[in-house]
């Protein structure tokens, strides 16, 4: 048995993420963890990224854990500083990504006396985090951080909060390390899959839909062989497109904010809804309009892997707890669900499904000078296949969304649960992470404001991707809504921006404005050869509220209603 030598907290902590396989991890510097800053000089394994703002530095460690599947880690200082982060958290949350953060906090000494900076973290991210834990002790610190990687990635992932005394940072112990987290997965039954085989047989009109965390390149490949040896129609869940080959003749779109309207008539119409992995939420169900709550008027077959989910707003007719790569993998090898030679009794509306998608695909007109849809459109022919899309919360979404396409998971990064801010530093992340592949972040001018100091964080790290900037002077999301319920008044949505080029530009990175659409092309490439981080601002016509819809026709129909 080797020789347990003394050693500082800071040091036990660095050393214990360095063997449960970081990476990489990110960073506001703080005095009140001064000791794992130092801890961190002499461990070059894991490379620390100093970010501006710790919530860009949440946002970065979320699209981490979410492109990768392992914890993303994220240092921050006490008080300020974790209520700055706490919006990566929520994200993380929501999201059902792994994600570690670590807050400073004040001496154990002077708990309970407010002192600077103090805040009771518990309490703060109880609602946020799937755990939240003060170390208290150096001597437990390789106990604290193996559970929170365990927590952090098994069943439904999530973040987990762990607060640092500063003086125990300090503290001289002699522990011994453990072994690298392993995280557990549950595998669905096989009388469960046997019952699930003989509801879909029976269907006369099944969809897949498909999300959540866990995919990997063989869970995609799973799922995909099971749909077409069936010719079933798969959707997916609120920004989990790249879940499924968009390009196999199975997909058929997914549920999102501004879906195509076919679609959704499906769901409605469909008499088995087979879900792995996804949370039945508010966008992906419409504002749980799309189903009826409790009991649906269609089989619902729900895989998840927290056994609390299914059942949560709508009731199944069967429950699968078990992980999306475990439930792949055993549908793959399910028996094709009709004789060889026959064609399933749902295949003309399946291919229907199908048809309907390649539809929406193809771009409507577009108001103004720089057509979005066109923009998209050259885009989803010519990005490569492993290229990396971050998409930050608005109404611009809906282009990529609606235009692009994803074949292969750890393609799409965005918040599922709508925080503005998260293009900028998840495309940041996703260049840290993967240096070699394309990056695209997709972020409004609103959006852009809220985080766009980061890109001091890609020059100083070196990290190059191209940001789109679509710039409509406003908060496009807020306007619309306003615009259906008090058209033609105005409040608090107009913005005045600066000029975004000529800000990345004194940054150090690349930036250009784009104000026709014929302009468009040879400036990305521009962008692209700069091997700058890079900023494209899109200077489009307000007058085109989403991808289907203007202003004008807003107001229009408002009054209509009004009229009727």
């Amino acid at each position: 048995m080797s020789e347990i030598l003394p050693r500082t907290g800071a040091r036990v902590l660095v050393d214990a993420l360095r063997i449960h396989g970081a990476e990489l991890a990110f960073c506001v510097a703080g005095e009140s963890y001064l000791d794992v800053l130092d801890a961190f000089v002499d461990t070059p394994e894991i490379r620390l990224v100093t970010c501006r703002q710790e919530g860009g530095l949440a946002f970065m460690a979320e699209a981490y854990g979410k492109l990768t599947g392992r914890p993303g880690i994220g240092f921050v200082t006490r008080g300020p500083g974790a209520c700055n982060a706490s919006i990566g958290v929520h994200t993380a949350f929501q999201d059902s990504t792994p994600m570690i953060l670590f807050i400073g906090q004040v001496a154990r000494d002077q708990f309970d006396r407010e002192a600077f900076q103090e805040i009771d973290y518990r309490r703060m991210f109880g609602s946020v985090a799937k755990w939240v834990a003060q170390i208290d002790q150096a001597e437990r610190i390789p106990e604290y951080i193996a559970r929170a990687f365990h927590v952090a990635t098994s069943g439904r992932p999530g973040p987990v909060v762990l607060a640092l005394p500063e003086d125990m940072l300090g503290d001289t112990v002699g522990v011994r390390d453990t072994a690298p987290y392993a995280p557990t997965v549950a595998h669905p039954g096989a009388a469960d899959v046997e019952r699930l085989r003989g509801l879909l047989a029976a269907a006369e009109r099944p969809l897949v839909l498909v999300g959540g965390p866990g995919w990997d390149d063989a869970a995609c490949a799973d799922i995909k062989a099971f749909a077409e040896a069936n010719a079933l129609p798969v959707c997916c869940s609120f920004r989990r497109q790249d879940v499924f080959d968009n390009e196999s003749p199975c997909f058929v779109g997914d549920l999102t904010t501004g879906s195509n309207p076919k679609l959704l008539a499906r769901v409605r119409e469909a008499d088995l809804l087979l879900v792995v992995g996804a949370r039945l939420g508010e966008i992906t169900t419409q504002g749980y309009e799309l189903l009826s709550v409790p009991e649906t008027d269609k089989v619902l077959i729900h895989v998840h892997a927290l056994a609390e989910e299914p059942g949560r707003v709508y009731r199944p007719t069967l429950a699968i707890q078990a992980g999306s790569a475990a439930m792949a993998a055993a549908l793959a090898s399910l028996p094709p669900l009709v004789a060889e030679g026959e064609e399933p009794r749902w295949r003309a509306w399946a291919d229907a499904a199908r048809m309907d998608w390649l539809a929406w695909l193809e771009p409507e007109g577009c108001a103004g000078d720089v057509d979005l849809g066109w923009i998209f459109g050259w885009l989803r022919d010519r990005l490569p296949v492993d290229a990396v899309v971050t998409t930050d919360a608005g109404n611009f979404s809906g282009w990529g969304q609606r235009h692009l396409l994803y074949r292969r998971p750890g393609r799409q990064l965005g918040p599922t649960n709508g925080a503005m801010g998260y293009g900028v530093p998840a495309a940041i992340a996703a260049k840290l992470a993967n240096p070699k592949r394309v990056v695209v972040g997709l972020v409004g001018d609103g959006g852009f404001m809220m985080t766009g100091q980061e890109l001091a964080t890609a020059v100083h790290a070196g990290a190059a991707p191209i940001i789109l900037v679509i710039n409509n002077g406003m908060f496009g999301t807020i306007r619309m809504h306003q615009e259906k319920r008090f058209p033609g008044r105005l409040s608090a949505t107009d913005l005045t921006n600066p000029d975004f080029a000529a800000l990345a530009q004194s940054y150090g990175a690349f930036g250009a404005v784009v104000e026709r659409t014929k302009d468009f092309v040879p400036t990305f490439w521009e962008a692209m050869w700069s091997r700058k981080p890079a900023v494209i601002e899109l200077r489009v016509d307000p007058e085109q509220i989403t991808t289907r819809t203007t202003i004008t026709a807003l107001r229009a129909a408002a009054a209509g209603k009004a009229g009727g």
